[in-house]
C-alpha cells in the first residue's frame, strides 16, 4: 500500500474524534473547489500543490466528488488536471503533486501515455548517489526528494524498485544522517529535523528497507511540553505539518508516544478553526487544504 493511502486510512480515523464537526471539515474543504476544478491555495488561486491535500482529505471524510456522487465536479477536476498533461512544463515537487491528485481520480481516466511520460520525468531526478533531487543530474539526493519520489511511483502503480535501486536509495538518505542521530535534508548537517527524519523513515519503510536504530529517540526529542511536534530542537513553538509526519514515522516504526496522547490531542484543539480547518501553528491565521489534511492525519494518529 502506498504512503498517501497510508495516510488516508489514518485520517478516517480523525472522525471519531470529530463526530459532527467531520461535516464541517468537509463544508470547508468543498468550498476551496473553484469553478475551473482546481482547489484554491492561500490566495484563492488554483494550485497544484494544494490540491491534492484537498482531494485526499474530502476521500478520507467520504466526501469526495465522485461520478456518483457530484459527476459535474468531478468532471471540473479532472479537465483541470488533464490541462497539465503529461507534466512537461512542471518542476519536480509538482510533477508528484500532478501524479498524487491522479491518485485520487479512477485509474482509468488518466491517461496511459501521460500516465508513462509523468513517471519518466520523475525517475530522470534520480541523483548520482542513487537518491532523488529537485533538479536532475545532481551528485546526491534529498530526504524530501527521495520521500516524493518514491511515493510518485507508487501513486502513480509504478512496480517497486528492484533491490540494487532500492539500496541505492538507503546508501542516499544514510549519508543524510545528522549528527544527532536524525536526518537532514543534506549531508554532514549537525542537526536534524523532524520532516527531513519523517521522510527518511517513510521512504525506508515504503522501500521495505529497516530504519536504523536511534530514529524513534530523535523523533521523541523533538516533543513540546504542551503537545505537539517541533521542526527542530531550535525552534521553540511546535508546528502541525511536524507533528503529523511525527506521529506517523513512530507509528511506521512501532514506537511508543501515547504516553503524550491527551497533550497532544490539547495541541491539535488549539489549532482547530471554527470554519471547520486546522491551522498550521499558533502564529497561523489562515487555515487551508494542506495543514487540514495533515490535522486529520494527526487526530487519527491520536484517536487510536
Amino acid at each position: 500500500m502506498s504512503r498517501r493511502l497510508q495516510m488516508i486510512q489514518v485520517a478516517r480515523l480523525a472522525k471519531r474524534s470529530l463526530g459532527e464537526s467531520a461535516e464541517l471539515v468537509a463544508t470547508f474543504l468543498r468550498g476551496l473547489a473553484l469553478p475551473d476544478g482546481g482547489y484554491a491555495n492561500r490566495d484563492g488561486r488554483a494550485d497544484l500543490y494544494y490540491t491534492p491535500f484537498a482531494l485526499d482529505a474530502l476521500l478520507a471524510l467520504d466526501a469526495l466528488p465522485t461520478d456518483e456522487t457530484d459527476s459535474v465536479a468531478a468532471g471540473r477536476t479532472r479537465r483541470w488536471l488533464d490541462g497539465f498533461g503529461a507534466g512537461a512544463a512542471l518542476d519536480f515537487v509538482h510533477s508528484c503533486c500532478l501524479a498524487r491528485a491522479w491518485a485520487a481520480q479512477p485509474a482509468a481516466v488518466f491517461r496511459h501515455d501521460h500516465r508513462a511520460a509523468l513517471a519518466e520525468r520523475i525517475a530522470r531526478h534520480r541523483a548520482a548517489d542513487g537518491g532523488y533531487a529537485a533538479v536532475p543530474d545532481q551528485p546526491s539526493g534529498t530526504a524530501y526528494g527521495c520521500f516524493l519520489a518514491v511515493n510518485a511511483a507508487a501513486d502513480l502503480g509504478e512496480p517497486m524498485m528492484p533491490p540494487a535501486d532500492r539500496k541505492s536509495v538507503a546508501h542516499c538518505l544514510e549519508t543524510l544522517r545528522s549528527g544527532d542521530g536524525g536526518w537532514a535534508n543534506t549531508a554532514g548537517q549537525p542537526i536534524g529535523s523532524t520532516t527531513a527524519t519523517a521522510a527518511a523513515i517513510a521512504t525506508l519503510v515504503s522501500l521495505e528497507i529497516p530504519v536504523p536504530e536511534g530514529a524513534a529517540e530523535f523523533l521523541l526529542a523533538q516533543r513540546h511540553p504542551a503537545g505537539g511536534f517541533r521542526v527542530s530542537v531550535d525552534v521553540p513553538m511546535p508546528d502541525l505539518l511536524s507533528t503529523a509526519v511525527a506521529l506517523h514515522a513512530l507509528d511506521a516504526i512501532d514506537a511508543r508516544w501515547r504516553d503524550t496522547r491527551d497533550r497532544t490531542l490539547d495541541f491539535l484543539d488549539s489549532l482547530w478553526s471554527a470554519e471547520g480547518a486546522f491551522y498550521g501553528s499558533w502564529a497561523d491565521d489562515h487555515a487551508d487544504a494542506e495543514y487540514t489534511f495533515y490535522g486529520l492525519v494527526a487526530l487519527g494518529h491520536a484517536s487510536v
